[in-house]
């Protein structure tokens, strides 16, 4: 509340004078007080404490996904397959057979003693033929790619040829009845190469699965 600057008197906010001696309220002085006392009440009031921001943690990008990037030279495999194993089995079977055969009859007979150390490596012997044939069956593969299909011969020294498969123009299932009965037979590709020509993968078990899985891979090229 304002004072009387000349007699002290207490004064209204809208009193223009004084009410005790007559001097008028609006003074320098009057004006110098009314100021000290609001500055006095604005110094008590407390100040609002001043809020300090959370320290904020850089954000750390994340790692960066590996990517498996594939170079022209990389392929993908589609399939690899042999001939049919189906004769190779049943070639073992019928030496295994044989051989004890052989070794029951050279001891039985009456007419000529054979010794055991000579009629056990002669029915082994007959183990041979179906071991050579399980050899030479090893040495040929056939491999489907996404871009070609290899054909690889030998086994000390390899052969290997190779065909696009943008020049292949036919694929055809041949198999006989007891071929049919067994489930393996004959794949016969017709090349358009500049050589020409066909080319057969012999004996392979389920041609005709393979068959498609080389007609999938050539709708991609054709």
């Amino acid at each position: 509340m304002n004072e009387c600057h000349n007699c002290g008197a207490a004064l209204t906010q809208s009193a223009r004078f004084c009410a005790a001696c007559g001097a008028p309220a609006d003074s320098e002085q009057t004006r110098y007080a009314a100021d000290f006392a609001s500055e006095e009440t604005r110094v008590a009031a407390p100040r609002p404490r001043a809020v300090q921001p959370l320290p904020v943690e850089p954000l750390q990008s994340p790692a960066p996904a590996r990517r498996e990037q594939l170079t022209d030279t990389e392929e993908k495999v589609i399939f690899k397959v042999r001939p049919t194993l189906l004769f190779i089995k049943i070639g073992y079977a019928l030496a295994a057979l044989g051989a004890v055969l052989l070794v029951a009859l050279l001891s039985w007979q009456p007419w000529v003693p054979v010794s055991p150390y000579v009629s056990i490596p002669l029915a082994l012997a007959l183990l041979l033929i179906p071991a050579y044939k399980h050899l030479r069956r090893n040495t040929i593969l056939y491999t489907l790619t996404d871009s070609k299909i290899e054909m690889d011969r030998g086994l000390v020294s390899r052969t290997t040829r190779n065909i696009p498969l943008r020049n292949i123009q036919d694929v055809t299932v041949t198999t006989s009845v007891p071929q049919r009965l067994m489930r393996f037979g004959d794949l016969v590709i017709d090349n358009a190469s500049e050589a020409g020509g066909s080319t057969v993968l012999h004996n392979i078990p389920d041609p005709r699965r393979h068959a498609d899985l080389l007609l999938r891979e050539l709708r991609r090229w054709h």
